[in-house]
């Protein structure tokens, strides 16, 4: 199908759109832009449905997010959503300390061979100067660290959080079934009634049709006795006739 925002859809995968459009979007190009921007997603039908909240909110019945199961839970709910995305980032921090802690003996041996050697003590005119500078100086280079490490580690995060975005269009892709807001018995049941009401018509139209050949045929065997009634009866005047006919031939004769 044609969708917006990403075109043709990729085969194998699945689109929505709200009931009654035909203007369709493939479910993990939404569930992307939502999480990337989602000033973006209800201005795509012309602001027209509350997108956000009708398929992507635990208070609606028409939510998407009913159908992921646990593993969909702990990834939308509380991965990306948690804490407005705290939960996240706080668990990236946790785990670069835990590999920090784990390689700590590693790196104060690291740490410790560069101190004594010959090389570092051989710059000592060029990193002097810095030990030995004032405190605003050392205060603007460390907030230069301090910008580097976090641009470093809001890289990391997006990564991250592309990741595990990938990973619930992957969850809905396998989870979401083909109809969303719909019984499926009710329109089980809405079948069958109309497939009665057909099967009614049906019977009654054979009923009436029946009828109207019975009233066919009795007419038909009502014209063919009249019919026979009056061939009958020509052939008997016929008859008369040629009779009356005859003797008044042979009167003449004689």
């Amino acid at each position: 199908k044609s969708c917006l925002y990403s075109f043709d859809a990729e085969p194998n995968t699945k689109v929505i759109s709200p009931r009654g459009t035909t203007q369709y979007i493939s479910l993990t190009a939404l569930n992307r832009l939502r999480r990337t921007d989602p000033t973006k997603v209800e201005p795509m039908w012309h602001s027209r449905y509350s997108i956000l909240h009708s398929w992507f909110s635990d208070h609606s019945e028409y939510s998407l997010l009913q159908h992921v199961g646990i593993k969909g839970f702990l990834v939308s709910s509380v991965l990306l959503d948690g804490m407005n995305g705290m939960v996240l980032k706080s668990l990236l921090i946790l785990s670069i300390l835990t590999v920090f802690v784990a390689l700590m003996p590693v790196l104060e041996y690291i740490v410790g061979r560069i101190l004594v050697s010959a090389p570092f003590w051989s710059q000592w005119t060029t990193w002097g100067r810095v030990v030995r500078a004032g405190f605003p100086l050392k205060l603007l280079l460390g907030q230069l660290v301090w910008k580097g490490v976090a641009s470093g580690f809001g890289k990391l995060e997006g990564r991250v959080r592309d990741y595990v975005v990938d990973l619930e269009c992957e969850i809905l892709e396998e989870s979401v079934p083909l109809t969303v807001g719909v019984d499926e018995d009710d329109h089980a049941e809405g079948i069958d009634v109309e497939e009665e009401e057909f099967s009614d018509d049906v019977e009654g139209e054979d009923d009436v049709e029946f009828s109207d050949e019975e009233n066919v045929e009795d007419g038909d065997d009502d014209d063919d006795e009249d019919l026979s009634e009056n061939d009958d009866d020509a052939v008997e005047e016929y008859d008369m006739v040629v009779d009356e006919s005859d003797f008044d031939e042979y009167d003449d004769d004689y």
